[in-house]
């Protein structure tokens, strides 16, 4: 399951990220980071999908 949300986090950050925690802190701080440019939100994305 992770490899759908590492894809899914290559195409749009937010979305793996919800995928993976819902609508929690860590989601709406991603959508901030995807905001200010699409790299930081898909680093962040990526450690949160492989951290849990």
């Amino acid at each position: 399951m992770d490899i759908i949300r590492l894809i899914f986090s290559v195409i749009i950050p937010p979305l793996g990220v919800f995928l993976q925690v819902g609508l929690g802190a860590q989601f709406w701080l991603n959508v901030l980071l995807t905001l200010l440019g699409y790299i930081p939100g898909l680093i962040h994305a990526i450690y949160v999908i492989l951290s849990r």
